[in-house]
């Protein structure tokens, strides 16, 4: 195994971690973005009034692209451990 091939796998699961933690910190954003400039209209600065609806979001977003990142992971592994005999020799 030669540099380029580190440099590859390393570079292949920087990619799957961006995209596995896209959905959730993007439906974060949007609610945080959504409930500060509630706040901001309102003038109510009560912490926990962010903290629940994100949760809330977080929980959703999970169970709506949690199977997409299940596959996503084990495709990558299917294909990490299919490609080892390769790697070695």
């Amino acid at each position: 195994m030669n540099a380029d091939t580190v440099i590859d796998i390393s570079q292949q699961a920087l990619y799957i971690i961006t995209m596995l933690s896209a959905p959730l910190l993007i439906s974060a954003l949007a609610i945080g973005l959504l409930i500060g400039m509630f706040q901001a209209a309102t003038q109510i600065n009560e912490m926990t009034l962010s903290f629940i609806p994100k949760l809330l979001v977080l929980v959703v977003a999970l169970l709506v692209a949690g199977p997409w990142m299940l596959n996503l992971v084990l495709t990558y592994t299917r294909n990490l451990y299919l490609s080892i005999p390769g790697l070695i020799g």
